[in-house]
């Protein structure tokens, strides 16, 4: 059990191993079979391990079966810190050195190697884009009407998920909402499809009602009527799989 550490990105590397983004102890973890968890990473800049969630720590890049690159929302090392960074404190750290990759992000999340290239969603903006590594640039693609938490990739295509903001003060203040309001739009929940070529933004998904935030997206190639049963429904009793057989 990993007790309440606020995990987001989790990814298995080329060990075998689970390994996750600790937000609540700004770290990257596994699983322990005797504690809550055991840290395998943390930023230069954090001083110790504590619960306070110093920078949120919330996305991991995997390039070859390793973290490559996390992203946080701020430098701080002080509980509960990073708010104070929220509008452009937000970073690319290199998992290697600990370096800052690049900086002036807002809010950003979900870095993801595709193709040999650095992407990421500036959450605090509405902008996905791209990450010059060598110059440490953020190079736009598209802009999305909504907060951006959720990022994947197919053949020449992004794809990404959708939240409405929420109506509280970590969401409120931000770029995105300027932008929104230019564009005179809403954010808006559900899926989006950006044509990674030309910015455009060639198909979406709006989930509408009850539903109003999504954390993140995934591509199962060659499944066409995917299935996902609620842990609190009947059927979830009533279904069960078989697998291979194997030797004694």
């Amino acid at each position: 059990m990993t007790s309440p550490s606020n995990i987001h990105d989790i990814a298995i590397d080329k060990h075998g191993r689970i390994i996750f983004v600790n937000t609540l102890f700004c770290c990257l973890a596994t699983v322990s079979h005797t504690h809550s968890f055991a840290p395998v990473w943390k930023p230069k800049h954090i001083s110790k391990l504590a619960a306070e969630d110093r920078c949120h720590l919330n996305g991991m890049a995997m390039e070859n079966g390793s973290p490559k690159y996390v992203t946080s929302i701020g430098l701080s090392d002080a509980a509960d810190g990073w708010r104070e960074h929220r509008q452009d404190g937000g970073v690319i750290l290199d998992v290697e050195s600990s370096e800052v990759v690049l900086s002036g992000l807002s809010m950003p999340h979900l870095p993801r190697m595709y193709r040999g290239k650095l992407y990421v969603l500036n959450s605090g903006t509405g902008y996905f884009g791209s990450v010059d590594v060598k110059s440490g640039k953020f190079e736009p693609i598209a802009f999305c009407p909504g907060y951006m938490r959720g990022l994947a990739f197919i053949n020449d295509f992004a794809i990404i998920g959708m939240s409405k903001c929420r109506e509280n003060r970590t969401f409120s203040g931000l770029d995105l909402d300027d932008n929104l309001t230019k564009r005179k739009v809403e954010a808006r929940c559900g899926v989006f499809v950006v044509d990674l070529n030309t910015g455009d933004l060639v198909q979406w998904v709006r989930l509408e009602g009850a539903v109003w935030e999504m954390y993140d997206v995934s591509v199962i190639p060659g499944v066409t009527r995917p299935m996902a049963l609620g842990l609190r429904q009947e059927a979830i009793r009533r279904t069960i799989s078989i697998g291979d057989a194997v030797k004694m």
